[in-house]
C-alpha cells in the first residue's frame, strides 16, 4: 500500500463499515496511537498499537501490514494483530444483553407472555 494513512488502514482491515466512517471516527477523537488522539491523515507504521473505541467495545489493534485494499475476515491476522483483553468483549456481550432486557420507561411490569419469551430466549 502506497498510502498508509489511518483511516485507509482501519477501513481496509475491517474496523469500520465505510472509509467516512473511519475519518470521522479520527476527527471525533476516537482513535488513539499510543496515548495522543490521531487524525486520518496519519501515516502509521507496522509495529504501532492502535486504540479505537466504538459503541461498545475498545479494541486495541497493532499494526502488522499494510492491505491493497480492503480485505476478507479470514486475511486478517496477516494485517493485524487483536491485542483487545477478552473482558471487553465480554463487557459489550453483556451491553447488548442489556440492552434486550431493557424496558420502555411506563410499559409496567412484563406481562406472561413477555416472561415466556425471555424464558425462551435464556433457555429457562
Amino acid at each position: 500500500m502506497d498510502d498508509p494513512r489511518l483511516d485507509k488502514w482501519l477501513w481496509s482491515v475491517r474496523v469500520f463499515k465505510t472509509r467516512a466512517e473511519a475519518t470521522a471516527a479520527c476527527r471525533a477523537g476516537r482513535v488513539t496511537i499510543g496515548d495522543l488522539e490521531a487524525k486520518p491523515g496519519r501515516e502509521i507504521h507496522v509495529g504501532e498499537v492502535v486504540t479505537v473505541r466504538t459503541a461498545a467495545v475498545t479494541r486495541t489493534l497493532q499494526v502488522a501490514g499494510f492491505p491493497r485494499s480492503r480485505v476478507g475476515a479470514a486475511q486478517l491476522p496477516a494485517y493485524l494483530t487483536d491485542l483487545t483483553p477478552a473482558a471487553e468483549y465480554a463487557r459489550a456481550k453483556q451491553a447488548g444483553l442489556e440492552h434486550l432486557l431493557a424496558r420502555q420507561r411506563g410499559q409496567g411490569r412484563p406481562t406472561k407472555k413477555d416472561r415466556r419469551d425471555l424464558g425462551r430466549l435464556f433457555g429457562f
